[in-house]
């Protein structure tokens, strides 16, 4: 009888894992895992209470009813250390809950992300007492889709260790820094934004994408975007779900399983001693959070005051756009909600604000958030769309160029060039010394995509883009596959600035031409 299968927090299968089955007659059966995960015994139908260990992963009880035609999912969590905060955006003053899983005895430290890394508060060690106690439980469930409700079930006093509940500091970026006795390191960002606008500027992280390619838990819209496989991974280079199986290919079915928030991100996480000029080495940091870090490090270092805020705060009404004068949004601003376009166009067209889009691929696809901190991604027969539809957005509506001037296309896809000028009477050159032909935007932390400021994924203007768009440069990518940088103005006095590359911030900190153009778009942005 196939009774179940064991994985891990990846849905990678645990093999030799001993499951110990104890039914209502108090004897027991130990079975151990397969090479796939599966778990096989001859077994009285019934009620157990099961026991699962494997070396290296917490150890767990659950309850199981056998022999019903079920074949359930256990699920172990390695000793990590793993964390988020939660919520993982908040206001200035308000208090969320630091969560961590660690196997071993760790320190954590709060830290604020500016063109420094800046100790805002050391948190102290936490020891493993009684044993296990510092180890979270992974659910049985899809927990891509259901979250990890870490802190909310079995030993609780985390949740009530003073330490463990922080009140939001002023408004930036924030990582929680987690060591453990192991010599194992886990950051993971915490976004908060002010009570009130402190700055004519505001930023969004773009903590909808985040989401989306969070596969913590086996899923994200990348891998396994449908539902959970029926059996966990063996081998990813035979058998991932993004490439190898057809019918788990992304972005060709009718619906969707939601995406929780409430879950760790790896993808986000920093290295311990990691500098802001530091090249991005992690596969998949440079399009994320570490990459933002890049944008708001630089911020400071210029002297552009701004808030921050959270795309899910956006969505949910906490940013008025009408407080602010200049609108930042960056790197990989992917995924939006239909009311954030709309709320966006009109403060830009309707009511004069300016918006730089210092990104690539940016409001590409539409996505639900739904009330209990789930989304859905709204990738319905993208394969089956129409040679009109300019991307997954515009299958919904209106195509993203009609605000940004461009959408991304796979010509130039993870390639990386410098920007050839085409407009160097622009004021955005000023001061730069470039004319017509050089390039600029050559140095880059971007490790995925070597070689410029125009790379990994670039956007090109589409036959939605505004006529009125004037193209200033353009990345010499191959297949000309370049980013093409505008600059857009609306009869309201509303602007936009896109460069259409998702790699420009890897360049910001570090391109001294790159650094001017920027400065100078926001410095005109601002001025009365």
């Amino acid at each position: 009888m196939l009774v179940g299968y064991v994985s891990d927090e990846w849905d990678m299968a645990v093999h030799d894992a001993a499951v110990e089955f104890t039914g209502a007659d108090g004897r027991s059966l130990v079975l151990r895992s397969c090479p796939s995960g599966a778990i096989h015994g001859d077994m009285e139908p019934g009620a157990y209470d099961v026991v699962v260990a494997k070396l290296g992963y917490g150890r767990k009880r659950v309850r199981l009813e056998v022999g019903d035609g079920s074949v359930h999912r256990l699920r172990l969590l390695s000793d990590g250390p793993y964390g988020y905060m939660w919520p993982k955006a908040v206001q200035t003053g308000d208090t969320a809950e630091v969560r961590i899983h660690a196997g071993a005895r760790y320190h954590a430290s709060l830290w604020r992300y500016g063109w420094e890394r800046q100790l805002v508060a050391d948190l102290g060690w936490f020891d493993d007492h009684p044993g296990g106690s510092i180890r979270q439980i992974l659910p049985d469930s899809d927990v891509a889709r259901d979250g990890v409700a870490w802190n909310e079930h079995g030993y609780l006093f985390p949740s009530f260790d003073p330490r463990t509940r922080l009140v939001a500091p002023e408004s930036g970026l924030y990582y929680v820094h987690v060591g453990d006795d192991e010599g194992r390191f886990f950051s993971f960002p915490w976004v908060v934004a002010p009570e009130r606008p402190t700055a004519p500027t505001a930023v969004l992280a773009s903590n909808i994408t985040w989401n989306a390619y969070n596969d913590f838990g086996g899923r994200s819209n990348y891998v396994a975007a449908k539902k959970l496989p029926a059996t966990p991974t063996v081998n990813a280079r035979q058998e991932d779900v993004w490439f190898s199986d057809p019918a788990q290919q992304p972005w060709d079915a009718a619906s969707y399983e939601p995406l929780s928030f409430d879950r760790p991100e790896p993808l986000n996480s920093t290295l311990e001693d990691e500098l802001i000029t530091d090249p991005m080495i992690t596969r998949g940091v440079e399009h994320v959070a570490p990459a933002e870090w890049r944008l708001l490090g630089w911020l400071e270092r210029e002297g552009f005051g701004h808030d921050l805020y959270a795309e899910t705060q956006f969505d949910a009404g906490v940013m008025d756009l009408h407080r602010y004068r200049v609108l930042i949004i960056s790197t990989h601003p992917e995924y939006w909600t239909r009311s954030m376009y709309d709320r966006l166009k009109s403060w830009v067209v309707d009511d004069g604000g300016k918006l730089m889009y210092l990104g690539g691929n940016g409001i590409n696809c539409e996505v639900e958030l739904l009330p209990d901190d789930r989304m859905r991604v709204m990738n319905e027969n993208y394969h089956d769309r129409g040679p009109d539809y300019e991307s997954r957005f515009g299958m919904r509506g209106e195509s993203e160029a009609s605000l940004l001037g461009t959408t991304t296309t796979m010509s130039g896809y993870e390639t990386g060039a410098p920007y050839r000028v085409l407009e160097p009477q622009h004021w955005a050159f000023a001061g730069t010394s470039l004319g017509a032909g050089d390039l600029f935007g050559s140095v880059s932390l971007d490790r995925r995509a070597i070689g410029g400021a125009s790379g990994h994924e670039t956007d090109k203007r589409t036959p939605s883009t505004p006529p009125q768009a004037k193209l200033l440069a353009k990345g010499t990518n191959p297949d000309d596959g370049g980013a093409e940088m505008l600059h857009i103005e609306f009869p309201s006095g509303g602007e936009v600035f896109t460069v259409g590359s998702i790699s420009y911030t890897c360049s910001i900190a570090v391109d001294s031409d790159v650094s001017r153009v920027t400065a100078n778009v926001l410095s005109r942005f601002l001025a009365p």
